[in-house]
């Protein structure tokens, strides 16, 4: 089934919408590795309404990410629909997504993401408005229910479906139980068979096999990959191979790691800042870009105190002296 996004392909693989993450420079960096499509990192409608600067950088993107969605969240329907009209004309990007599944506290306390889901006629409003403000397609992500007892993902697609939603992602756990557990992949084939839009599938994708036992079980659209990605961009470029048939690319070593991971770190030096805050907070992707490395402690802790990507490119050329020296 076509996702409502004409540049996507048949079985799109999806670089899911993480805050602190899911950043243009990652982005691009996904989109290099065969991510089909990017989402933004979630954004507060109220803060887009209000023309607050930094979450409306947030929705900004260059050409080479596309096709991408802008994703929103809010519990204030009013609110919800000012940004998407706002979004769709100062940013067009190919769609808009409404968020409905973060589980993070100051985001539900305020009934934004998961937390709209203890209230099913409160999501029903917030899509409506939505759909109503804009002219791109209208696509949710959201989690199986808020806990246990309200656990009914099925229902729950079925309302978005209704209310207007053009796609439905689904990440199988309940709000309650954060991302522990397992997903409940047979959640997603029971939704993929009571919708008419197409099911995108979310929750415990690692692996290039993962993405394939994920499509074989549910028989989704298409696929969601978030923490997965962390410092894993090879991801996307595994599972192409795999849905394509064809074998799996030999794991990068740690040459071709810290390649990629000082291609990432110019991009946010160009994109983000060249300042101290860029290179404190790419820390965390130096972490991921080196695990399971051998000495990978001992690394992450020099990575860790860096001040400027010429020390990452120092460390990593001292790291892979004793590899030349061998060869």
């Amino acid at each position: 089934m076509q996702l409502p996004y004409s540049s996507a392909p048949s079985f799109p693989l999806i670089l899911a919408p993480m805050a602190g993450v899911s950043e243009p420079p990652f982005r691009q960096i996904c989109r290099a590795m065969g991510a089909d499509v990017v989402l933004s990192e979630f954004l507060s409608s109220e803060a887009i309404r209000r023309r607050i600067r930094n979450t409306l950088e947030g929705a900004e993107f260059e050409e080479i990410e596309r096709p991408i969605g802008i994703q929103i969240y809010g519990a204030d329907p009013n609110a919800m629909a000012e940004a998407a009209a706002l979004i769709t004309e100062h940013y067009r990007p190919e769609f808009i997504d409404i968020n409905f599944g973060c589980p993070v506290k100051k985001v539900v306390r305020r009934n934004g993401g998961s937390g709209c889901l203890r209230d099913l006629d409160l999501v029903d409003r917030i899509i409506r408005a939505v759909v109503g403000a804009t002219h791109l397609p209208v696509t949710v992500k959201t989690r199986s229910g808020w806990d246990d007892e309200r656990r009914d993902p099925v229902a729950i697609a079925l309302r978005m479906q209704d209310a207007g939603a053009r796609a439905f992602t689904l990440h199988a756990r309940t709000r309650t139980q954060m991302f522990a557990g397992r997903a409940n992949w047979d959640e997603i084939a029971r939704v993929v068979d009571a919708l008419d839009i197409p099911v995108i599938g979310n929750g415990d994708v690692t692996t290039a096999s993962d993405i394939v036992r994920m499509r074989n079980h549910t028989g989704c659209a298409g696929i969601m990959v978030g923490r997965g990605a962390f410092g894993n961009p090879w991801l996307f470029r595994d599972g192409q191979a795999l849905l394509a048939g064809l074998p799996l690319p030999p794991a990068p070593g740690a040459g071709e790691r810290f390649a990629v991971a000082l291609d990432h770190a110019r991009l946010a030096l160009r994109l983000q800042g060249e300042g101290r805050k860029t290179v404190v907070e790419f820390r965390k992707h130096l972490g991921w870009y080196t695990r399971g490395l051998h000495g990978a402690s001992e690394l992450r802790q020099r990575l860790f105190q860096i001040e400027s990507i010429a020390e990452v490119e120092s460390i990593f050329l001292q790291y892979l002296e004793p590899v030349a020296q061998v060869a």
